[in-house]
């Protein structure tokens, strides 16, 4: 649908927000050409709005692609909303930060095939972080259970297989975002 609104009504998509002059007098093709682009315009800043609500502060403002009507304005036909999917600072913040970037993905009406990708890629970060809290509650039972028997050593084995969650944790989600050398990526939903 944006591709054929945009043909329609102009070969050039811009980048810029505004409005410009234009004919006074449109014939009635042009006229349904402008009821078009305000519909369509309209479903985009309600869909990105979604996002950017939802997603809180991980998600940035919205910004959009704006095709130039018959009539000299300026419609958004597309746009997206950059969302941060690192992974947080432990699995228990990893896990709500991820439910609210799937929420954030899911929110609008008719979710795109990029957003359901985003909430997908959401969706497997969380998974592995909670895996790793299941592994640190079993590992903290297994040292209270070995303090109870009089066992000693267990808390060295216990760092050691928290360090060598984390590093898994953190190659997964790695694998998953798809990460550069910075360790920061944003995804973007897309309308």
């Amino acid at each position: 649908m944006i591709s054929s609104l945009a043909a329609a009504a102009s070969p050039h998509v811009l980048s810029a927000s505004g409005t410009g002059g234009g004919p006074q007098q449109l014939n009635e093709e042009q006229q349904a050409q402008v009821q078009d682009l305000r519909q369509r315009d309209a479903e985009v800043r309600r869909h990105e709005a979604a996002h950017a609500t939802q997603g809180g502060p991980f998600a940035g403002a919205p910004s959009y692609e704006y095709v130039r009507g018959p009539d000299g304005r300026l419609y958004a036909v597309g746009g997206e909303v950059k969302i941060d999917v690192t992974p947080a600072g432990s699995p228990q913040s990893t896990v709500a930060k991820m439910e609210q970037i799937i929420r954030a993905a899911l929110a609008p009406a008719d979710p795109s095939p990029q957003d359901r990708a985003a909430a997908a890629a959401a969706q497997q970060i969380k998974q592995q972080a909670e895996a790793e809290l299941r592994d640190l509650e079993e590992e903290q039972a297994a040292e209270r259970r070995g303090k109870k028997d009089g066992a000693s050593g267990a808390g060295s084995e216990t760092g050691a297989a928290v360090l060598q969650a984390v590093q898994s944790y953190t190659r997964t989600a790695e694998l998953v975002g798809g990460f550069g050398p910075s360790g920061s990526l944003f995804g973007a939903i897309t309308a």
